[in-house]
């Protein structure tokens, strides 16, 4: 796969459509629950960050860390560049990707009798051919780590998946989607600096 349409990975946002609505990327977040996130204030960036070791252009890791910054300081967190409490890491990827449909084909001419109301009445089995309908398409991930910087353990994770549409968006058109992204992966983060 291309640089150019790896960068574009990162955008997850408005032009991510997961099933058949734009409800944007499917996010999941989980942290470390013996950790003492109250005791946590200040963070700062791992260095070089994930999206840099991956090969992405430095624009996209500036506007991921930014928003990121953003992010984390209105929890209250401040950002220190000597011995912070947290430390942010973050990357993308991306990964070509096919599924079959089943439903497509069913509603077209002959077939459209299987289904009432847009769901199917009854579902053909597993290895029948005339139905299916393989759909490619490109899944981007975008992924947050926070880290104790004191004892380098994972605290917590926050993972946006979803299918990448306008594969051929410029890098300079990214940042609102990349602000959206992290902002839909910070909305599962539960603690505050300030609490």
């Amino acid at each position: 796969m291309k640089i150019r349409e790896a960068v574009l990975a990162i955008a997850l946002s408005s032009v991510i459509a997961v099933g058949a609505t734009a409800a944007g990327p499917k996010v999941r977040a989980d942290y470390d629950h013996s950790a003492n996130f109250s005791a946590y204030k200040t963070f700062g960036f791992v260095s070089p960050p994930g999206s840099e070791v991956d090969g992405y252009p430095a624009e996209i890791t500036q506007s991921i860390k930014a928003a990121v910054q953003r992010e984390m300081e209105a929890r209250g967190y401040r950002i220190s560049d000597n011995h912070p409490d947290l430390l942010v890491n973050f990357s993308a990827a991306l990964a070509r990707k096919s599924k079959n449909d089943e439903l497509a084909n069913q509603s077209l001419g002959y077939y459209g009798y299987r289904k009432g109301n847009q769901v199917p009445v009854y579902k053909t089995w597993s290895t029948y051919a005339y139905d299916k309908k393989t759909k490619e398409y490109v899944e981007g991930t975008l992924n947050v780590d926070i880290v104790d910087a004191k004892a380098s353990q994972l605290v917590w994770e926050g993972v946006a998946i979803g299918e990448v549409k306008n594969v051929d968006k410029p890098v300079s058109k990214t940042g609102p989607g990349i602000d959206r992204a992290v902002a839909d992966i910070f909305a599962k983060y539960p603690f505050r600096a300030d609490r």
